[in-house]
């Protein structure tokens, strides 16, 4: 057991996706810098570290709402996309920002499915990750809810931050998220849920474990974890699902501590990112 999360520190090239819910001060849905500023120093040292990274994360249509004074009330399609390009541009604004005091150079990339399900977008796509990672930038990836639509929205940055894992060969995905990891049940409803450090493999009672927590502010449950994990485990990547309340949880994990639940890769030679992102 040890020796799978000492492994971690030798972990080059690194997804990492944060939430809506844990980016916002629950009270009043606004964001929270210190949070911020936390979770971007810690991405910058692990960039000073040698380590390539990238950051899929939510929050545009929650800060553009924010932006324009609209409740937490559900909003039609069009509302939301509105606020999705308010919000986009003040949550890249504040991460800018965040990173130039670190020394560093956020990249902005939006994504739909049609990124991945066309061949010339997916291979421009994964041609674009890899000059902003050559040239030392950490690109910053949301799904592109300005323009997206049922057909070809992937629906929430768990499965996004997934399949930006498989089309840029990552070796390690964090989740973060507002529970501490797998559990053999919801621990918010059964006092006996058990917690699960490392899964071997993604068998049928695991998958099972995803009727688990969800939040109100974001869209993604266990069971959109446990599908990222899918993805992210067969194209050779690890993957932790770990508690995003205190964000300096990222570097202990990369120091090889034993946080969060660990999925092992299982690289399938029949993974296909096309054939999935078909049957989503």
């Amino acid at each position: 057991m040890g020796t799978l999360r000492e492994e971690i520190k030798d972990k080059k090239r690194i997804v990492i996706k944060i939430g809506s819910s844990s980016l916002q001060h629950k009270e009043t849905g606004g964001l929270d810098y210190t949070k911020l500023d936390v979770l971007v120093r810690e991405l910058c040292n692990l960039a000073n570290q040698g380590k390539e990274v990238v950051l899929v994360s939510s929050g545009a249509i929650a800060v553009g709402k924010r932006a324009v004074h609209i409740g937490k009330e559900d909003n039609p399609i069009a509302v939301k996309q509105a606020c999705a390009a308010i919000g986009q541009a003040r949550l890249m604004m504040t991460y800018q920002k965040l990173f130039a005091e670190y020394n560093h150079v956020a990249a902005q990339v939006l994504m739909t499915k049609n990124t991945i399900a066309e061949p010339l977008n997916r291979f421009n796509a994964k041609n674009t990750f890899s000059e902003l990672l050559k040239l030392g930038a950490i690109p910053i990836v949301n799904e592109n809810d300005t323009v997206s639509t049922f057909e070809i929205e992937f629906g929430d940055n768990d499965t996004l931050s997934a399949i930006v894992a498989a089309l840029i060969d990552a070796d390690l995905l964090i989740l973060l998220s507002d529970i501490d990891g797998l559990y053999t049940d919801d621990p918010n409803k059964n006092p006996n849920a058990e917690f699960i450090s490392v899964v071997d493999e993604l068998d049928d009672s695991i998958m099972g474990m995803g009727k688990g927590t969800s939040s109100s502010v974001g869209t993604g449950g266990m069971g959109t974890k446990l599908s990222a994990a899918r993805i992210a485990t067969s194209s050779g990547a690890d993957m932790i699902i770990a508690n995003a309340a205190d964000v300096r949880i990222i570097h202990r994990i990369m120091d090889g501590r034993e946080y969060g639940t660990l999925f092992k890769a299982h690289k399938s030679e029949d993974f296909d990112l096309v054939t999935f992102i078909e049957n989503m």
